[in-house]
């Protein structure tokens, strides 16, 4: 199992915190356990996997704008790392993704329906750990998790003919993705005991960095390897899950395209089943200015967070999560 979160630019604040993640790994592995065999091994499979555990650690560091050693912090970040998982479980079923974070993605172990169900009782065993910070904490996870689905629903069914695509992907992204960072913020702070200005800010700053991450995913699934990721490269074209690459492509297409730029559409609209026309495929917009677009696209959004925390008081939680902002954008470089 890889745990690799990103630096937060402060040893001693890394000092601080690194023992508090590691309480929440427990607090996780706690939370999976199950009576039923199966049950316990299909729960276990993707938080064996390990992973960057960003969530966790989100709140982790917005409750040292307060106090962040109550108790009550450990089990907030558990709390947005097991419903991310849950979503995991689905997300991979109707991607299609053989792979997550290295390791098989359960519904290629298991199957679809016991990926599902997974999933479901992940969510169930956050539910129960959200019950015990009190029914504010409820709500704001229930209205989360309402985003997080109408963020997959969206994306599934698309834009209407009225709706711009790319401000309606954006939109997308921010249901999707960038809720649940908001949250993991958010939860930090109250859980850390801020002002109510501090939570404010701290969740907009969540909502702009979950936005910014996934539009970096946008360019890593198209210019990274397997290998660096854990996830086949050009997943999301071969299931015509749209991302801002190509639909970027799409509007210079209708505005002023090349042919370059229509041929390489028109495959990207094609057959992807075979591995090597995949690879092709990838590999010409993997060149294409519509990625080096999107990269500019999450520095922007990046910077957008960083304005977000301008208020905080200035010191080493508000550099780290400057530093935190600029690592989730800086994967895409």
């Amino acid at each position: 199992m890889t745990i690799a979160s990103p630096p937060l630019g402060n040893a001693e604040l890394e000092a601080r915190i690194g023992p508090r993640l590691a309480l929440v790994e427990e607090r996780l592995r706690d939370a999976v356990a199950q009576s039923d065999q199966l049950a316990d091994e299909t729960s276990r499979h993707l938080v064996d996997a390990g992973g960057k555990r960003l969530r966790p650690l989100l709140v982790l560091l917005c409750a040292q704008l307060g106090d962040g050693a109550r108790p009550e912090v450990v089990d907030a970040a558990a709390v947005v790392e097991l419903t991310h998982l849950a979503t995991l479980y689905h997300d991979d079923v109707m991607d299609s993704a053989p792979t997550r974070r290295g390791a098989p993605s359960a519904h290629e172990v298991w199957g679809n329906s016991v990926a599902i169900l997974t999933g479901d009782l992940l969510f169930a065993r956050a539910s129960m750990v959200v019950a015990g910070l009190g029914p504010q904490a409820v709500r704001i996870q229930a209205e989360t998790f309402e985003r997080l689905c109408l963020g997959q629903l969206h994306e599934t069914v698309g834009p209407a003919d009225a709706d711009d695509p790319v401000d309606f992907y954006l939109q997308v992204l921010a249901d999707k993705t960038a809720s649940l960072i908001a949250t993991s913020a958010r939860f930090g702070a109250m859980f850390g005991g801020c002002t109510r200005s501090i939570v404010e800010q701290v969740t907009h700053y969540g909502e702009c960095a979950g936005v910014a991450f996934q539009l970096a995913d946008d360019v890593i699934d198209i210019r990274s390897d397997a290998a660096t990721t854990g996830k086949t490269p050009g997943t999301d074209l071969r299931e015509g899950v749209p991302t801002m690459p190509v639909l970027l492509l799409r509007r210079r297409v209708a505005e002023r395209g090349t042919d370059e730029d229509r041929a390489l559409l028109a495959d990207i609209d094609g057959d992807l089943s075979d591995d090597a026309v995949l690879a092709d495929v990838v590999s010409r917009l993997a060149a294409h200015p519509v990625v080096d677009e999107t990269a500019a696209l999450a520095h922007a959004w990046a910077g957008r967070a960083a304005e977000a925390i301008e208020g905080l008081p200035e010191g080493e939680v508000r550099d780290a999560l400057q530093a935190f902002a600029d690592a989730l954008v800086a994967r895409a470089a």
